[in-house]
């Protein structure tokens, strides 16, 4: 038995009003985020608005699905587009957009010692938290921009969903905290006597930090701290700024997962993380729900009609089941008329041997019975319906606990999205927002 139907999220009415310039596809990594924000770019573009999709995913899957030969840190114009809109695409650069920032807030002489620096080099190579700042720093210098009307982001894929946000503030604070200022205190104190005096103290909290992190290090770290100086508060100001920029009505959430309990579990953290820091949530996407064209057909009814095929029973040995499970599994796997081609073998264990321009029935020892194939066919049925009883309840916890959000199901694909086409039918089945046949 499952809950209430929550409401369906309709993403038309979000692509289409003027006043949403930003949306944010945040989740645990796995769950489809990036083609998510690529096939809702394409969408809006195609119905009329120049969009930019910033994308964290380094995989060229995405720049091939949209025709480009790679992404970089600049937003390329993608070919192909139906309608009046622009699509653009770009790939966060992280270490490029912190040179960037460097660049732009620090003299030619300072700017090039910061960027020689090697303690520079690994924080923006690689410092815990630098990712997710970075798309922050993109967001707003894309936004300050006002080149597109929309901008879609697609979220670093984090060990949690929660560091897109935690992160920023944190390597906020610490480029702007207590241990920076310590050692950045030298170069601020004025006279004599004040360096005298700070010095006894600064040599012994240095030559302690020398022996922990070695002092070479400690020498980069004070040569680029100092380097820094006027630097320092703008990055916690900017932080701050996208920040707020996030909380404004013109920003929707658009919080993506699977139909499996760790996915959902932190959709529902962070549908809670965005409520209490009051950002504005559009809903929840559900990639990869299954679907079954015979629900009528039960896992139970499945079995017990595989069974009596198996153990060689009387059609009837299963109350009556094996010939309505036959029936109902057939229409699930039943070949259009017309579809067959001419001298086509369809009879039981024959295949079309169609050698010197003869048409004959070959027959194998090997092939498996009617019965066995059939008996195969409604176990891999029973499977398929026990998988979409997990997915409900799965779905069914996750209404519970957030009965308010709206949601867009997006049927599970056979294969990966690889052009155009397939980023218009994710986009086509986003739109729709409805359940599989036999979800329910």
């Amino acid at each position: 038995m499952t809950l209430d139907v929550p409401p369906t999220l309709d993403v038309d009415p979000l692509l289409d009003d003027p006043k949403t310039r930003i949306i944010v596809c945040c989740g645990a990594g796995g769950v489809g985020k990036t083609t998510t924000a690529a096939a809702l770019g394409l969408r809006a573009a195609e119905r009329g608005r120049k969009v930019v999709v910033l994308t964290i995913d380094p995989a060229r899957r995405l720049a091939q699905s949209m025709g480009i030969d790679s992404l970089d840190n600049t937003p390329r114009r993608v070919k192909d587009i139906e309608g009046d809109g622009e699509l653009h695409a770009m790939m966060l650069d992280m270490k490029r957009t912190f040179d960037e920032i460097v660049e732009t807030h620090a003299d030619e002489d300072r700017a090039r010692a910061i960027l020689e620096n090697p303690f520079y080099q690994s924080l923006s190579a690689g410092f815990a938290g630098t990712q997710e700042y970075m798309a922050m720093e993109k967001l707003g210098q894309l936004r300050s921009r006002d080149e597109w009307d929309l901008i879609v982001v697609d979220t670093p894929p984090s060990r949690s969903a929660l560091d897109f946000l935690d992160a920023p503030s944190r390597l906020g604070s610490f480029l702007d905290g207590k241990f920076i200022r310590v050692l950045m205190a030298p170069a601020k104190v004025g006279g004599r006597a004040g360096m005298k005096f700070l010095n006894v103290g600064m040599s012994m909290m240095t030559g302690t930090l020398g022996k922990l992190l070695g002092g070479p290090f400690l020498k980069d770290v004070q040569t680029f701290v100092a380097a820094m100086d006027t630097m320092f508060g703008g990055f916690r100001t900017r932080a701050d700024a996208t920040y707020r920029l996030l909380q404004a009505p013109g920003t929707a959430f658009l919080v993506v997962a699977a139909p499996e309990r760790d996915a959902l579990r932190e959709a529902a953290y962070f549908v809670e993380r965005l409520a209490a820091d009051r950002m504005p949530l559009a809903g929840l996407v559900l990639n990869r729900v299954h679907g079954s064209g015979a629900a009528r057909l039960s896992a139970e009814r499945a079995l017990a009609a595989a069974e009596a095929l198996t153990a060689d029973l009387p059609a009837d040995a299963a109350d009556g089941e094996l010939p309505a499970a036959e029936a109902e599994l057939s229409e699930e796997h039943a070949v259009p008329a017309g579809n067959a081609g001419p001298g086509e073998n369809l009879e039981t264990g024959g295949i079309v041997d169609q050698e010197g321009g003869k048409e004959e029935v070959r027959t194998s020892p090997e092939s498996p019975s009617t019965p066995e194939l059939t008996a195969g066919l409604l176990r891999l049925h029973a499977e398929r319906m026990q998988l979409l009883a997990r997915e409900q309840r799965t779905r069914d916890r996750f209404t519970a606990l957030h009965p308010e959000v709206a949601v867009a199901e997006v049927a599970a694909l056979p294969g990966d999205v690889h052009d155009l086409a397939g980023l218009r039918d994710i986009g086509d089945r986003l739109a729709s927002g409805g359940r599989p046949a036999g979800a329910a």
